[in-house]
């Protein structure tokens, strides 16, 4: 049997409404919003976007590893065009590395944690040194290696399935949701500002628009799914939103220097995967850390 139906009941009603939510958004967009209207195409991608989430959730515990896979070989599709090198020199070299983490991740591990952060580190020093568009690649290339290993480790959070799936489950959401509530409260309300030479179109207005869904998700999330007492997960909602968004950030940057609006149109409305997970790329391991350092969550 698989855990997510019998260990992950209330997860399935919480996805239940989810899913009516999005259907109701769906019906407001359709009849305010403009046929071919940036809004539209943003809802309408989420109904892509969800059900791989749920396919993922409910072939726990082999989905996130399929999930995290697919993420990885996407990524490495969408930036291989943007490399100095030969495309297929990288798509070697980035299958090879993927690889590498997943057969460590089988037999021994212990030093993924510290290598995986150097790498990226390394990495980082080579682009700033060099310059060059592939250093930039790799580099994004290992913190989407990083963000889609760390979403493995969900796996293991004692004491037993029903705790993973609920926060796998609070984190794919409450990423999104965030991402959601800074897009809608920048088009609605945005006039200031963050970063205009890096990414334009975050604002003031669109940061605090996400930190309070974020909020308002976290406090129904944890209270059904009993994730922890309010005051810290208030705590952590403000950071993933945060988080999310110096990701959504960091990947705006690397877009402007590789001189292109989006990795890919795989998903019409949202670009690339690299588009999507941008946010998830920071919100993954800083919600991992945090339950590690939460005494009684992580072993």
């Amino acid at each position: 049997m698989l855990p997510f139906l019998t260990s992950g009941s209330q997860i399935s009603i919480a996805m239940t409404a989810l899913y009516g939510l999005l259907g109701i958004i769906s019906l407001l967009v359709q009849r305010l919003a403009a046929p071919t209207g940036t809004l539209r195409n943003q809802v309408n991608a989420w109904w892509r976007i969800f059900p791989i989430v749920t396919i993922a959730l409910l072939l726990y515990p082999a989905g996130p590893w399929l999930l995290a896979g697919l993420i990885c070989l996407l990524a490495v599709r969408e930036l291989a065009p943007y490399v100095d090198e030969r495309p297929a020199v990288y798509r070697r070299n980035a299958m090879l590395a993927i690889a590498a983490v997943a057969i460590m991740e089988w037999l021994v591990p212990t030093p993924l944690p510290v290598l995986i952060p150097a790498l990226i580190v390394v990495q980082f020093i080579v682009f700033r040194v060099g310059r060059r568009k592939s250093s930039l690649v790799y580099l994004l290339t290992w913190l989407t290696i990083a963000a889609a290993w760390v979403i493995v480790q969900f796996i293991d959070i004692p004491p037993g399935p029903a705790t993973s799936l609920a926060w796998l489950f609070y984190l794919f959401i409450v990423t999104a949701l965030n991402d959601i509530g800074q897009f809608v409260g920048g088009k609605l309300f945005g006039n200031r500002k963050i970063a205009p030479t890096i990414s334009p179109n975050k604002t003031w207005q669109g940061l605090a628009g996400g930190v309070i869904v974020s909020q308002l998700v976290t406090l129904v999330l944890a209270s059904y799914l009993q994730l922890g007492s309010p005051g810290t997960m208030a705590g952590y909602a403000v950071l993933l939103s945060l988080g999310g968004f110096f990701g959504d950030l960091l990947f705006s940057a690397a877009k402007r220097y590789l001189g292109i609006k989006d990795f890919s149109q795989l998903i019409p409305g949202h670009g690339g995967i690299l588009d999507r997970i941008d946010s998830l790329v920071v919100t993954a391991p800083l919600l991992y850390i945090l339950l590690l350092t939460t005494e009684g969550i992580t072993s």
